[in-house]
């Protein structure tokens, strides 16, 4: 079994062509005085090291890899490291850019997601001595940091607040795939629901597909007619076929990964979040500080690395009636036992 930790919100459709975009970022201004070339313009980093990530999809595609660069380029910034992101456009341009950053001496080469793996494979394997780091899944090599999540955490957490707000008793998820990690989305609601709501009823459908939001909001309508007050999406893309079901007929959903609330604060009342802005702009300070370590590392609730939205974040949304501020309250207590390990959220893939 492959033990990539699928990022919900990353698995969309790749944009054909082999073109990369590129974006360079450069350590702070020590100087204002004006520049009369382009390399003048680059000012003096406080370290000599260049960091470089290299996304598999267009960034304007995805926000997910949006807050990887975001990440990024903070910590370039605050490091006084030379950072670039390089923006693949399909998948024969991952192992393309890859390439091209070893030829280019980067000290060290950050990627991310299921896409890349077997690009990353190849090219790691193929140059032992360079450093590598993938987001969001994992590559088994010595010369590899693997940055992985405890999704069912957060996941534990929107299901709480599920069994906390739902006024029937009938809580509904619209998942992707039925395939073992997605187990970390639906056994973590599940959980977390159960506990706060013995009573709630669960109801999971899979849409077969990643990219899929018709399917997906067709089977949203079939949770609402059979009750389902609370919706949560899970199914990347077809997220949007939730969230279109929702606004239709007036049920409550969550989004996945990034703050979707903003989109419809009165329909998305929450969201699973997932921080990679928080580990990429981690993976670069361990770099450069010297702490980086090749293997795997996770980042659960306690390394603000997944998380919910009013309970672990702020955001620009109004909170929803449906979901109370007593409700809130109540899953941060939740969220302090978890961090504390007096409530245990197993992997359910280990």
């Amino acid at each position: 079994m492959k033990k990539a930790l699928i990022s919900l919100f990353a698995v969309t459709v790749l944009m054909t062509g082999c073109a990369t975009a590129k974006t360079d970022t450069a350590a702070p201004k020590t100087s204002d005085a004006p520049a009369t070339s382009e390399a003048s313009k680059a000012p003096a980093a406080k370290s000599d090291k260049k960091v470089i990530l290299i996304t598999p999809e267009k960034i304007g595609v995805n926000p997910f890899f949006a807050q990887e660069d975001e990440g990024v380029k903070k910590a370039g910034k605050e490091f006084g490291v030379v950072v670039k992101t390089v923006e693949s456009t399909d998948a024969s341009a991952i192992e393309q850019n890859l390439r091209a950053a070893v030829a280019d001496n980067y000290d060290l080469i950050i990627t991310s997601s299921f896409e890349s793996e077997d690009a990353l494979k190849k090219v790691a394997a193929e140059n032992p001595k360079k450093s590598f780091a993938i987001i969001d899944t994992v590559v088994d090599l010595p010369n590899v940091r693997s940055v992985v999540f405890r999704e069912h955490e957060a996941s534990y957490l929107l299901g709480a607040a599920a069994g906390l707000a739902t006024k029937k008793n009938v809580v509904g998820m619209v998942a992707a795939v039925d395939i073992p990690l997605i187990k970390k989305y639906t056994v973590g609601f599940q959980e977390g629901l159960k506990a706060t709501n013995p009573n709630a009823k669960f109801i999971v459908n899979y849409v077969g597909s990643f990219t899929d939001p018709a399917k997906a909001k067709e089977l949203a309508l079939t949770q609402f007619a059979q009750g389902a007050d609370f919706i949560a999406g899970a199914s990347a893309v077809g997220d949007l076929g939730v969230f279109e079901a929702a606004k239709e007929k007036g049920f409550y959903t969550s989004g996945q990964d990034i703050d979707r609330t903003v989109t419809d604060p009165e329909h998305i009342v929450l969201s699973q979040l997932k921080g990679t802005d928080a580990v990429a702009y981690q993976t670069v300070k361990d770099f450069v500080n010297g702490s980086f370590k090749f293997g795997s590392v996770d980042y659960g609730l306690k390394e603000d690395g997944v998380g919910l939205t009013f309970v672990t974040k702020d955001t620009k949304s109004a909170l929803s009636p449906f979901v109370g501020q007593d409700v809130i309250t109540k899953v941060k207590a939740i969220r302090d036992d978890i961090v504390s390990g007096k409530v245990k959220v197993e992997n359910p893939v280990k």
